[in-house]
């Protein structure tokens, strides 16, 4: 199960890592991949990837370092509540093929946030 556990935290970090990465750093290219983003303002974009990359570092390393363990679940709980909001956004602007990215990563998440409980 830890194996398992493992496999989907690096899928979810991965995954978590390059969205954060472009809304936080690189907001020209996040504009071209995700129109979105360019009818928000830039500092919402900004701080959303900074929360995605922070939740990323909470889901991998506290189990890693086994120092504090605890943050990992939650973590995984913040980043499943970031990606509810982005589906209930997509929701609202009918955006309902983004929706799907967004049910994978939540279902990610809760595997992560129940199983490192």
């Amino acid at each position: 199960m830890n194996i398992a556990l493992w496999i989907v935290q690096g899928i979810l970090g991965l995954g978590f890592i390059y969205s954060g990465w472009m809304k936080a750093f690189q907001y020209e290219k996040a504009k071209v991949s995700w129109p979105w983003a360019g009818e928000v303002s830039r500092g919402l974009v900004a701080f959303i990837g900074i929360a995605e990359l922070v939740g990323v570092l909470g889901i991998i390393v506290p189990q890693m370092a086994n120092i504090a363990p605890v943050l990992t679940p939650i973590a995984a709980i913040g980043l499943a509540v970031i990606v509810l909001f982005g589906a209930a956004f997509h929701m609202m602007r009918k955006e309902y093929k983004q929706i799907g990215v967004n049910i994978v990563f939540f279902v990610l998440a809760v595997i992560v946030a129940v199983g490192r409980m």
